[in-house]
């Protein structure tokens, strides 16, 4: 053991009986440390207090059975080819016989004399039975007091790594070790939390239910305070050190452009702009996150500020997460920005405008500098440099890292920041992912916009919606069909892009059908899309590479195949691609013909087109990681903290943290 590690990061070696070939098992399972054993959060609990006699046992009933192995073995069913395990478990008051068909495996475990668990449903009484029933075996140096006559913690395991095993390593530590595990941060009462060594021991040893519960909430409150305290001070140094560019805006550039508009900002745009102005103003860099359903016009908004700080004579950079978003995005811009005299520079990995000096003078003498560079992860890249950076835009801020993020500040000093996202977020993840920024919410979408019905059909009603799908197309409008692969799948529920693009191009003849998947290349994805933004290509056979910023208003039908495949939030971003136009517009969700289970999930879009309710259904069911995608997006790891339940905590750190934060010498 090693005197200058605190506890919990003493490695678990020096526990005895503890050998490299175990210490590389418990590895798989992320148990290093001492730490890592005290913070193992169990899967869940069972309350294994009240073990039945087997006498007493009732048919029907679930119920736990303690007792020895009297006979186990491998047997023939006498009416059938079938095998099973049949092992017969006794105590003082009788006998069990469990079954586990065509299993071979629990005959290895169950030995003769062996204690063992058994917890099931008693299928009959005369005699008293069970059908693959759970089991454990009650062996070796485990204390069976562990796994018997109180609530016992279950684990996510390991091959190799048994529950019996796990379960008296974690106690040997917490007899050893948790006496040295400093008592942590001291809560106010009222929350009623234990110290943070009896929160461990709760969490491993409930006396009764909801102590676990109990101790989860005061390990959750350490995580989520940890994290605010980081997010705090982060915002403490931009507050002390940030020398923000004021800009005040003289109108040269906005008031033409918002002239120019064919239509009005709403209130609520209006209103977001206030709040910018404000910050821009303030003499502290501008951190804000803009979120606003699809279709709410955020990218007007995002135009608008980009010419505030061009009129303070900065330039500004806008990065979107793909080609197609950031194409279309110098499409609008120079549609908005060059009647003024604004240059639109682009900069991808494929295509790479450099700047031009003289150009930008002779554009617009009063605004020498008014240039937005409009680009995707390129940006980041040394190779991409720019003289006077006032304004960093993120368009899909989730898709991007917290540091390449802050490597695009860097290109500057102490730039504004104006980060959007169209995935509403749920408000949990944004007081913990986005706990720096200021967040603005564009609520509701321009008028004149025409209504998108949502429809679930199984595939067996594919010829209806293909006809449903000509109908529209000889009315003179375009389609979206997204396919969730790009190559032939394994799986014959599944459809792959390339192969139904030959067979949809027969079968609605003779409209023009275009392909864009994300291998092909960006001269390639340009030119499709460019067909079908001027309704040379009629039906667009696509992937998820248009999720997002897609823009052409004559396309009212969007049918997503596989539909069961893919998440809430991204099949509401899908459903964002149509309804940009006046003409009513329709989603028909496609689902395979097994998929009953994904038919209830996939109703909530059909009910609603709110995306703040879709988000948090999303995220109940698949979770922070998959909601946000990738880790490296910035979504903290917990093992306590569950983000849908734990608000009331989240808030509560927060404010700790902010005054926590503020009693804290200045950063030097």
């Amino acid at each position: 053991m090693n005197p200058e590690l605190p506890v919990t990061e003493q490695p678990v070696r020096v526990m005895p009986r503890v050998s490299f070939e175990r210490a590389c098992l418990l590895a798989k399972i992320g148990i290093t440390t001492i730490g890592d054993l005290f913070f193992y959060s169990p899967s869940r609990y069972e309350d294994r207090r009240d073990i039945r006699k087997i006498q007493t046992l009732k048919k029907g009933e679930q119920a736990l059975v303690f007792g020895k192995v009297i006979e186990c073995g491998v047997q023939r069913s006498r009416k059938s080819a079938k095998f099973f395990t049949k092992a017969i478990i006794g105590d003082e008051t009788g006998r069990l016989h469990c079954h586990w068909w065509n299993q071979r495996w629990p005959a290895e475990s169950l030995k003769t004399d062996r204690e063992v668990i058994v917890f099931g449903k008693v299928d009959s009484l005369y005699p008293p039975q069970m059908t693959n029933p759970e089991f454990e075996v009650m062996m070796g140096y485990a204390d069976s007091r562990l796994n018997v006559g109180r609530i016992v913690p279950v684990y996510g395991l390991t091959e190799g790594v048994k529950q019996w095993g796990i379960r008296d390593l974690i106690s040997r530590a917490l007899d050893r070790f948790l006496r040295d595990l400093p008592e942590g941060y001291v809560y106010d009462s009222d929350l009623g939390f234990p110290s943070r060594p009896r929160a461990v021991q709760m969490l491993h040893h409930p006396a009764v239910p909801g102590e676990e519960e109990l101790a989860r909430k005061r390990l959750a409150m350490d995580e989520l305070l940890e994290m605010q305290m980081e997010i705090q001070r982060r915002r403490k140094n931009l507050l002390e050190q940030g020398q923000g560019i004021k800009c005040p805006g003289n109108n040269l550039l906005i008031r033409p452009f918002l002239k120019n508009l064919d239509f009005t900002l709403t209130p609520s745009q209006t209103e977001v702009l206030r709040e910018m102005r404000a910050d821009l103003n303030s003499g502290i860099p501008m951190r804000r996150l803009l979120q606003g359903d699809v279709g709410s016009g955020k990218t007007v908004v995002a135009a608008s500020v980009a010419l505030m700080v061009m009129e303070a004579g900065y330039q500004v950079v806008l990065m979107a997460p793909t080609e197609i978003l950031a194409s279309q995005h110098v499409k609008t811009f120079r549609k908005w920005f060059e009647p003024l005299g604004v240059r639109v520079r682009q900069w991808t990995g494929r295509l790479k405008d450099e700047p031009d000096s003289m150009e930008l003078l002779e554009r617009n003498p009063a605004a020498p500098n008014a240039e937005i560079v409009i680009g995707t992860h390129a940006l980041i890249e040394d190779s991409f440099r720019i003289e006077r950076l006032g304004l960093v835009i993120i368009d899909e801020q989730h898709k991007f890292g917290v540091d390449q993020r802050e490597r695009l500040l860097k290109k500057g000093s102490w730039p504004h920041l104006l980060a959007m996202t169209a995935t509403p977020i749920p408000r949990t993840l944004g007081l913990t992912l986005y706990g720096e920024l200021d967040i603005s919410s564009i609520a509701h979408s321009p008028e004149g916009r025409g209504t998108i019905r949502t429809f679930i059909r199984k595939r067996d009603k594919l010829a209806a919606v293909w006809e449903f799908v000509k109908k529209r197309l000889a009315e003179g409008r375009q389609a979206y069909v997204i396919y969730p692969l790009i190559d032939e799948p394994s799986n014959p529920e599944l459809k792959a892009v390339e192969a139904e693009f030959t067979r949809i191009t027969k079968e609605i003849a003779p409209f023009s059908v275009g392909l864009l998947h994300g291998r092909m290349k960006g001269s390639e994805k340009e030119y499709v899309m460019q067909q079908f933004a001027h309704n040379q290509v009629q039906l667009l056979v696509t992937t998820s590479v248009v999720e997002v910023g897609v823009d052409v208003p004559n396309a009212t039908v969007m049918v997503v195949e596989n539909a069961e495949r893919f998440g809430l939030a991204q099949l509401h971003q899908f459903r964002g691609r149509v309804g940009r136009g006046k003409e009513n517009s329709f989603c028909i969700l496609i689902v395979a013909n097994s998929a009953e289970d994904s038919m209830e999930r996939l109703k909530i879009l059909e009910e609603s087109r709110d995306g703040f309710r879709i988000a948090e259904e999303d995220l109940k069911i698949r979770g922070p990681g998959d909601f946000l995608g990738d880790r490296q997006h910035g979504m903290p790891s917990f093992r306590f903290a569950k983000l849908l339940e734990d608000y009331a905590l989240v808030q509560r750190a927060r404010k700790i943290a902010i005054e926590n934060v503020q009693k804290e010498e200045p950063s030097s």
